[in-house]
């Protein structure tokens, strides 16, 4: 099956949002908040020595988003969360610091039609009619105002952009990785893994991760038991102990986004990454499909601009080795 995926136009559609910056208009002034590196790095982090990281693959399911060659990367003694970052913990840094995020200061997030409340007022992207754009839908109210979905503790943190999850690591004295960082841990040091836990596709019966299960966009059968993000905890965690490294969220790195080889297409990805200032996201999340948006490989990338928000988009930190 996964070679026929390669072929199959199907799986290189997106389900994912647009950047804001697209249609999004001018942005709201920054407030200029001086957030103190205040916390330490927590107690639950997974440390990994220096070494030579494989980065990408030479499996390349989806060519323009830039998987593939794989290539080696020198990586220095880091550590990275074993878990997303959760509502519990960003609440505490907004309290510490009245951080007021990207989609605050908007005033709107892109919202997954299913947990849209029934007669809200939305628009939606051209060509993506899954994704609404919803007036008051922040972290606290991950539906928008109205919604079924309220901030669960245990849950990761959603809608935040690049900017919230990079000054959220300014106050945790920890910082987002980079691509090699995150592949290296998502692989647990090992060269070549196609998911977090072995070469295995997920499906119905084995059930490894928070994805999309039936015919997206129209049926979830639930049968990984989310309709949404599911608890940071949740599943099996591979063997460095990181949990949901692949599916629930997608998670924010360091990186600009960036295609590689400069082919002609490539060439317009990146010109159009460069003036959207898109930022690198790995992992994918509860919408993604082996049918439509086959992006929960650790292989998988894709990039949004900085200030993007959405509802299935979070982030978890990296630390230098003390």
């Amino acid at each position: 099956m996964r070679g026929d995926m390669a072929e199959n136009p199907e799986a290189k559609r997106s389900c994912c949002s647009l950047p804001r910056r697209e249609g999004a208009g001018n942005a709201p002034a920054r407030n200029g908040e001086a957030l103190p590196a205040t916390a330490p790095a927590p107690a639950d982090v997974a440390w990994f020595d220096a070494g030579i990281a494989t980065v990408g693959t030479d499996r390349p399911v989806i060519d323009t988003d830039g998987e593939g060659p794989a290539r080696q990367v020198a990586v220095r003694a880091y550590g990275l969360d074993r878990h997303a970052v959760t509502n519990a913990r960003f609440a505490r840094f907004v309290a510490d610091t009245g951080h007021v995020t990207d989609a605050e200061r908007f005033g709107w997030s892109f919202v997954f039609k299913d947990f849209v409340a029934p007669g809200t007022a939305t628009s939606q992207p051209v060509g993506l009619p899954w994704w609404h754009r919803v007036d008051g839908a922040t972290w606290r109210l991950p539906g928008g105002p109205g919604g079924p979905l309220r901030a669960d503790d245990r849950h990761p943190v959603v809608h935040v952009s690049w900017n919230d999850a990079q000054a959220f690591a300014r106050w945790a004295g920890g910082r987002l990785p980079s691509e090699a960082e995150w592949e290296h841990a998502a692989k647990a040091g090992r060269a070549e893994m196609r998911y977090p836990w072995g070469d295995d596709e997920p499906s119905d019966r084995a059930i490894h991760c928070n994805i999309w299960q039936g015919r997206f966009p129209y049926i979830n059968s639930l049968a990984d038991g989310y309709g949404g993000t599911a608890p940071v905890d949740a599943f099996e965690p591979n063997p460095a102990g990181l949990f949901n490294m692949c599916g629930n969220v997608w998670e924010w790195c360091a990186d600009a986004f960036h295609v590689q080889p400069l082919t002609q297409a490539a060439k317009a990805r990146n010109a159009l990454a460069g003036r959207n200032a898109e930022r690198l996201l790995k992992g994918g999340s509860y919408l993604c499909h082996i049918g439509y948006c086959y992006r929960y490989r650790i292989a998988a990338r894709m990039g949004h601009s900085a200030d993007t928000s959405t509802g299935h988009i979070g982030f978890r930190l990296a630390y230098d080795r003390p």
